[in-house]
C-alpha cells in the first residue's frame, strides 16, 4: 500500500516562495510519476506539474518559470518549489502518485491528503 504524506503549505504573501514536500512510502516503485495537483474552491482539481522516474518535467502554463518540481529516488521525496507566489495560486495542493503508459492514460494512483497554500497580502 502507498502512502503519501505532505508537508509545506501555508499562507505567504504575494512574491513570497513556499516550498511542499511529498514523502512516499510503500511499494511507490509501481509508480512512474509523481506531481501535484491544486484545487480552488469552487473550480476543479488541475495538475501543476509531474516529474517522471526518467526526469521529465510538465508544468501548467501558469506556473512555468515560477514553480520547480524535482525528485529524489533515494528518498521517494517530490518537492514543489513555488516562487513569485501569486494570490491565484491559492489552493489546496494534492501530491500524487500514478502508473502511466505510453499512451498517457494512468493506469493507476494515489493521492495525498492535501496542504492548503494561501497567498495573500
Amino acid at each position: 500500500q502507498v502512502q503519501l504524506v505532505e508537508s509545506g503549505g501555508g499562507l505567504m504573501h504575494p512574491g513570497g516562495s513556499l516550498r511542499l514536500s511529498c514523502a512516499a512510502s510503500g511499494r511507490i516503485f509501481s509508480f512512474n510519476a509523481m506531481g501535484w495537483y491544486r484545487q480552488a474552491p469552487g473550480k476543479e482539481r488541475e495538475l501543476v506539474a509531474r516529474i517522471t522516474t526518467g526526469g521529465s518535467t510538465y508544468y501548467a502554463d501558469s506556473v512555468k518559470d515560477r514553480f520547480t518540481i524535482s525528485r529524489d529516488g533515494a528518498k521517494n521525496t517530490v518537492s514543489l518549489q513555488m516562487n513569485s507566489l501569486k494570490p491565484e495560486d491559492t489552493a489546496v495542493y494534492y501530491c500524487h502518485a500514478a502508473s502511466i503508459n505510453s499512451y498517457g492514460r494512468i493506469l493507476a494512483e494515489k493521492w495525498g491528503q492535501g496542504t492548503q497554500v494561501t497567498v495573500s497580502s
